[in-house]
């Protein structure tokens, strides 16, 4: 079956073409849909079958590359089209395939009606495409193929609503960001290909031959050159500091778009990116604390954020970019397992989040439209009491909300405690590790809160919207009901495969990416500080405390929003300065905007009006204007008169012999 794994991303790759080919011309939605439904399902299909053929091997076993044909190969240089199969790309296949369907198939009744249709559904199997090609990629070259495809389809579909000026804009701003990231990719890739070909004679961008020559890489030096540039690459991806402010605006696409993005595909690939050159990262330990600091940071920087936004996508968006820096910090105390594991729980609540939020804006939208209403559908200000007109998005997204609070035994708990633990226990950023459990600590206690927030003002209390649009409020048809059920499941049990030890489990997930990560866990040990490892009672005293803290931050949403509502009016009242730094982002758009977009403009502006039209226009122009006054004059001497050329000619004649007679 390994020699199948083409077939993966050739499945998306023909809805892609099928839809964007013919599409205007089936017009059929239903048909449209399940073209584009079917063939990431087929791909889903596939990835099941490879995964049970690699469980069945022994551990040392898998490891498949399959060359598709050469495709670049130049003096000592070779890049074939490849995959490559192992229990990490396993993972990644599995979440982007299945996850992916789920919202393909949300789409059909979310998108039912919309323009485009055809081209949504081409789009998102083009993207789907892109992030499979990037995660099986064998060398460095097909990862950064699927790398820009994924960041050209964030353009296409986040500017989906192409006339709204605001969809434009988000649509080039994520794609600018991403390209200042991208630079950095380049650069690590340029400097690992010319350090181990100029040292070693080794001139190769595959992973696997990398991390078989990785033993011969020093500890830092252009090692901590390469990862850092590396790292600024996966900041863009991964919306971490200070590459995030594209992310939130990528809301202004369609919800789906918005699911796909921040749950299964793209901003993931920066997280994926690490993990899948640990051997590298792991040799430069001052590029891994970088990265957890980063990661640590961004967490509690977003969360804070999180917590005064009133439009339900967008407080999504920036639990994404926190959950994100969790995962990040995991990376950078050497946890890749635990960054992994959580990569992937948090795949299932935040796409059941996203599309839990798009059922609750779809139905608020057709109650708005039937009253002819212009408020916004997306403002929880707006709603309330949902939870009894629709109970399925209630229960789904209460579970996701669960799970993402890290309340056990649900699967954030899982994964985010593991990630808290190893950042505390971790011996090789000395006494960085208590800060950094600490601020994820505190960041966990915000997710708590603004998501439980998130849920009371939207699902609880007096519906606040236009009490004649309440009798059209109403719960979502099965065709986006169904993934929801599936993915608020999967939120509640996805984390039994990566029980610990101390609570009775095996930890079935770091076993299956051990081989993966073996390599890295070897060389970070050689910089570790070799002291007394906590013991299993401070394991389960932080366990119970984180639990603890999220407890803590969802009474404290269910004080302000449910028991009594007056107290974020005080608060705001008592901290306006504050709330509005919050509010406004910490101001980091308009930081941006005076610091580097407007001097960008001012600059773009010089070179076209200074430069381009004074001096390019102006020596063309300069050049045509003096042709055209010497033309105006030498059209004297065509006259098409006999006399005035016979004329010519003889004064021609006595030029000439007065210059003889007199030289």
């Amino acid at each position: 079956m390994f020699d199948n794994v083409w077939l993966i991303p050739l499945f998306p790759l023909i809805g892609f073409l099928i839809n964007g080919l013919f599409g205007k011309k089936i017009k059929n939605e239903a048909v449209i849909g399940a073209i584009g439904t079917l063939a990431i399902f087929a791909s889903f299909v596939v990835s099941c079958l490879i995964l049970m053929q690699m469980i069945g091997l022994p551990a040392e076993q898998r490891v498949f590359e399959k060359v598709l044909f050469p495709w670049i190969h130049s003096g000592n240089f070779k890049a074939d089209m490849a995959f490559l199969l192992d229990p990490l790309s396993c993972v990644m296949i599995m979440v982007v395939t299945g996850v992916g369907s789920l919202i393909h198939l949300y789409s059909i009744g979310y998108m039912h009606g919309e323009e485009g249709f055809y081209r949504f559904f081409a789009y998102l199997n083009l993207f789907c495409m892109s992030m499979l090609l990037l995660v099986l990629g064998s060398n460095m070259l097909v990862m950064f193929i699927g790398w820009e495809g994924v960041g050209l389809c964030s353009y296409l579909l986040i500017g989906y609503y192409f006339h709204k000026k605001s969809a434009g804009d988000a649509a080039k701003k994520a794609f600018v960001m991403n390209r200042v990231g991208d630079f950095g990719f380049l650069l690590g890739l340029f400097t690992l290909y010319w350090w181990f070909g100029s040292n070693h004679n080794i001139w190769t961008i595959n992973f696997v031959e990398i991390k078989a020559a990785s033993h011969l890489l020093p500890y830092g030096g252009v090692v901590t050159v390469a990862t850092l540039c590396f790292f600024v690459g996966a900041t863009g991806k991964s919306a971490q500091l200070p590459l995030f402010t594209w992310l939130p605006d990528a809301m202004e696409g369609p919800t789906p778009v918005s699911a796909l993005i921040h749950a299964a595909t793209m901003v993931t690939a920066g997280v994926y990116m690490i993990g899948r050159m640990s051997f590298v990262f792991a040799k430069s330990p001052d590029t891994l604390l970088v990265i957890a600091v980063v990661g640590a940071a961004t967490a509690i920087f977003a969360a804070t954020i999180g917590t005064a936004q009133n439009d339900i996508k967008r407080v999504l968006a920036y639990s994404t970019v926190s959950q994100l820096g969790f995962m990040f910090l995991a990376m950078g105390v050497g946890a890749f397992s635990a960054g992994i594991f959580h990569l992937m729980t948090h795949a299932f609540f935040k796409a059941c989040l996203f599309l839990g939020s798009g059922s609750v804006i779809h139905s608020m939208h057709h109650a708005l439209h039937k009253i002819h209403s212009h408020d916004d559908a997306q403002d929880m200000r707006n709603m309330g009491g949902l939870r009894k007109a629709m109970p399925i998005t209630f229960i789904t997204f209460a579970v996701s909300t669960i799970a993402i609070s890290g309340i056990p035994p649900l699967s954030g708990f899982f994964s985010k405690d593991e990630i808290l633990w190893m950042a505390f226990s971790n011996q090789f950023h000395g006494n960085v590790n208590i800060y950094l459990w600490g601020i994820g600590a505190v960041a966990a206690c915000f997710t708590a809160f603004y998501m439980w927030r998130l849920v009371f003002m939207t699902f609880f209390g007096d519906c606040r919207i236009n009490p004649t649009a309440k009798s059209y409020l109403h719960e979502s048809p099965l065709v986006i009901t169904i993934p929801l059920m599936v993915l608020g499941a999967l939120a509640a049990v996805g984390g039994f495969i990566g029980v610990p030890k101390i609570l009775g489990g095996l930890n079935h997930f770091e076993h299956w990416l051990e081989p993966v990560f073996e390599t890295a866990h070897e060389y970070s040990t050689q910089y570790a500080h070799h002291g007394a490892h906590p013991s299993h009672s401070v394991e389960w005293t932080l366990m119970i405390l984180s639990t603890v803290i999220a407890v803590i931050g969802i009474m404290i949403a269910a004080t302000m929003y449910v028991k009594n509502k007056s107290l974020p009016g005080r608060f705001v009242a008592t901290f306006p300065t504050l709330h509005r730094a919050v509010f406004n982002k910490w101001y980091v758009d308009e930081i941006y905007d005076y610091l580097f977009v407007n001097p960008c403009k001012a600059f773009g502006q010089f070179l076209w009006k200074g430069f381009d039209v004074l001096i390019v226009d102006g020596v063309v122009n300069g050049v045509a204007n003096t042709v055209m006054g010497f033309s105006g004059i030498f059209r004297y001497m065509q006259s098409g008169y006999i006399y005035n050329y016979a004329f010519s000619m003889a004064l021609g004649v006595v030029v000439m012999l007065g210059y003889f007679i007199f030289k």
